[in-house]
């Protein structure tokens, strides 16, 4: 099924560029894009065009047009047309501020763009660049092991710092991390299920005196070694997320009583996917290996921040409902054939968990322009989405979903794409990212199985 692109529809907010499948299919893939600016710009009509000519009155006489070449030699005259003048070039300079000034001068507040909105726009707005950042930010350990890891993930950004990298920053947050886990090792240990317990204390231990643990990291860190620093810290960080996998062995809230009925997945599962090419190429080989027949793809679904919309897909998959289906591609999405398995999914609401929340949203967007942004952000390369509904946006297709390929270009300065807060994200492409952009229009998936986490999917009772 091919995808054409609609005509574009310009309103006096936003600018709706949307891509929709064949008229038979049951769901839609909507971008928006919002303008970075939402000023009310002075009527132009409006403005002195020429500064150096102006009417100046004299007395009781009429107007009388000024330049240079016809001014009185009346001083009198001469002050009142120097103080027109200045008036006038005060008049534009004050205007060339309020348009361009970072800061807003006192009763035009109202034409500068508010930090809340200026989320999408800033550079400084730190999102998940990989879906394992993302997936281990998902996770809802507890206070402790959250504080030691928001430190470990802030040596992340200042890694990125080029030349003199702040290595005395660095030092300071593993001190920082390691005191806590030593001090509150008693109380983050007592926080696991007692049949994990065993398991806990030994990656515990690994944390802070093993190969790849915190005491390792801080003497990369004092060797100034950045290459060391960056392996090492990846390692700890994946030792401190399967931590927190063992302290959340299931959901940390209640569904709404309307939803109990839905599948749903109560925790982390993969996903794999066989890819073959419709036109019976190769894909590129692997690192010094031969071409490929068939791509593989692994995604791992995260039940604790979509529980419902992760357990539908979850459902579709053991059933089959994606074996055989067709792909067709966009320049921001790999999208798989609407009318695949629309009978066995369920009409699901959207489900969007905030960032800060204790639980998801229904039926609801996130205004990213006042701050909100999702526990799943879209911005990563390689998300795996449902798509909306066609009856409504405030539902999810039951079975159609896509591969979004997140492009920094298609997005505002912080790294926001215009559609975050918009669709229910499930998870991330952990294995085979790079294949994707080989995938094109017409490629099938032979195969989708759930390899982890079955034994965490709940299916409604049948009556």
């Amino acid at each position: 099924m091919a995808f054409s692109l609609s005509a574009s529809v310009f309103s006096s907010n936003k600018f709706f560029l949307t891509l929709s499948p064949t008229p038979n299919s049951s769901s839609s893939f909507t971008t928006r894009f919002a303008f970075p600016y939402n000023r009310t710009l002075p009527d132009p009509t409006n403005l002195p065009h020429k500064f150096h000519r102006i009417l100046v009155k004299k007395d009781d006489s009429p107007a009388v047009l000024m330049n240079e070449c016809n001014y009185s030699p009346n001083l009198k005259t001469w002050l009142e047309l120097g103080k027109k003048r200045f008036e006038s070039a005060f008049a534009a300079f004050i205007l060339f501020l309020q348009l361009t000034s970072p800061v807003p001068l006192a009763g035009h507040e109202s034409l500068f763009i508010s930090p809340a909105e200026a989320v999408l726009y800033s550079p400084e707005t730190k999102i998940p660049r990989t879906g394992e950042l993302a997936l281990r930010r998902a996770i809802p350990a507890n206070t402790n092991m959250k504080t030691i890891q928001d430190s470990l993930e802030d040596i992340s950004y200042l890694l990125r710092i080029p030349q003199r990298k702040p290595f005395g920053t660095m030092e300071g947050n593993v001190k920082k991390a390691l005191k806590i886990a030593v001090d509150e090792k008693d109380s983050i240990l007592s926080s696991f299920p007692p049949e994990s317990r065993e398991k806990g204390s030994v990656l515990y231990a690994s944390l802070t005196d093993g190969k790849d643990g915190l005491k390792n990291l801080l003497q990369y860190i004092k060797d100034k070694d950045p290459d060391k620093v960056s392996v090492g810290l990846a390692s700890t960080l994946d030792t401190l997320a399967q931590l927190e996998l063992l302290q959340a062995p299931g959901l940390s809230f209640l569904l709404p009583e309307q939803y109990l009925n839905y599948p749903r997945l109560t925790g982390r599962a993969v996903v794999e996917f066989a890819i073959e090419k419709g036109d019976g190429s190769t894909f590129s080989p692997e690192t010094a290996g031969q071409p490929r027949n068939t791509a593989i793809l692994q995604v791992v679904l995260d039940g604790y921040s979509a529980p419902i919309t992760a357990g539908n897909f979850a459902k579709l998959v053991v059933e089959g409902a994606y074996d055989g289906v067709k792909l067709n591609c966009t320049d921001q999405a790999v999208l798989s054939d609407g009318e695949a398995g629309k009978d066995k999914g369920y009409s699901v609401p959207l489900e969007i968990k905030p960032s800060g929340q204790f639980e998801p949203l229904y039926k609801t967007t996130l205004s990213v322009q006042d701050g909100e942004l999702p526990v799943l952000p879209l911005s990563v390369y390689g998300a795996v989405v449902m798509a909306h509904s066609e009856v409504s946006e405030e539902f999810s297709s039951p079975n159609q979903f896509f591969f979004y390929l997140y492009d920094k270009r298609n997005a505002g300065l912080g790294g926001l794409s215009f559609d975050e807060g918009q669709f229910s994200v499930i998870g991330y492409t952990t294995r085979g990212r790079e294949t994707l952009s080989e995938i094109k229009t017409g490629d099938v998936i032979r195969s989708a199985k759930l390899i982890e986490g079955q034994d965490r999917l709940i299916l409604p009772q049948e009556s």
